[in-house]
């Protein structure tokens, strides 16, 4: 393992982290934004991830990123596309967060991974799936449209912040994550009490 400077460790968590947090908002976004930055070297990814930089992945992710935001327009589809994405923005979140990480054991880098960049993209997918439930039983569905707009600008403004200040993005990542669990909590909590 190559011994580098601690701030080039943060900035690589931080890196993973803003894009598994964007991946919660679109799946596909920020799974295009790593592929160009690891093909144009802007960024390097983790042994094993050089494919994400290929244009193969390129092309593909680009297809997947159109289809997503185009879907998530047509009503109906919209919510076929939550039960997907739920899982799927777990996937993606944890193929971002561990290949944003190089020179770490592969242990450590999966298991990262996994619990940050996983468990950030399903905390923000659950916050987005019950937002649109709940704009879905409140306008009829007319509302879902605003939705999605706003959730795709936070996956594009997201990933172009954390892109360009990774550390501020991971703060803010790190605020959203607390102001969404404690969100969630009174959710629950409320619905406990109406049982």
């Amino acid at each position: 393992m190559d011994q580098l400077p601690m701030m080039q460790f943060l900035v690589a968590g931080a890196l993973g982290l803003g894009l598994a947090a964007s991946s919660g908002f679109r799946v596909f976004v920020p799974l295009l934004a790593a592929s160009l930055a690891y093909h144009f070297d802007y960024m390097t990814p983790a042994s094993g991830f050089a494919w994400l930089g290929s244009w193969p992945a390129l092309i593909t992710l680009a297809t997947a990123t159109l289809v997503e935001i185009a879907g998530y327009y047509i009503p109906v589809v919209d919510h076929f596309l939550d039960t997907l994405t739920t899982p799927a923005s777990f996937v993606a979140g944890t193929i971002l967060m561990t290949s944003a990480l190089p020179h770490l054991d592969p242990t450590l880098r999966w298991t990262l991974g996994v619990l940050v960049g996983g468990g950030t993209a399903g905390i923000i997918q659950t916050g987005t799936a019950l937002l649109r439930g709940a704009s879905a039983v409140t306008t009829g569905g007319l509302g879902n449209p605003v939705v999605a707009t706003a959730e795709n600008a936070l996956a594009v403004g997201g990933v172009a912040f954390t892109l360009l200040l990774p550390l501020v993005a991971a703060g803010v990542v790190l605020l959203l994550l607390v102001f969404m669990l404690s969100q969630l909590g009174r959710w629950r909590a409320r619905r406990r009490m109406r049982i």
